[in-house]
């Protein structure tokens, strides 16, 4: 089982800060975001876009980095804004 962690807006559309997948053996990114957008069709336009980041175990991943059973992924929208002080 693979758990993946929902942030901000991901969160919002979604309506859970976490979903959990069962997957095949050495599953990448890739294919890994096609089952998500097929479950969870509230964030399918979020994850098209390709913008954003995406972190396995806490450590920034590319579109074919291989997920496993119990690794953690994490879908982080892009960020702006702000205030420089």
């Amino acid at each position: 089982m693979v758990t993946i962690k929902l942030f901000a807006v991901y969160r919002e559309k979604a309506k859970t800060d976490r979903i959990e997948l069962d997957i095949k053996t050495d599953t990448a990114i890739k294919d890994l975001l096609e089952i998500l957008k097929e479950r969870t069709p509230s964030i399918k336009d979020l994850l098209t876009g390709g913008r954003g980041m995406i972190a396995v175990n806490q450590e920034i991943a590319r579109l074919d980095t291989v997920v496993k059973d119990g690794d953690e992924v994490a879908l982080i929208p892009p960020v702006s804004g702000g205030v420089l002080v």
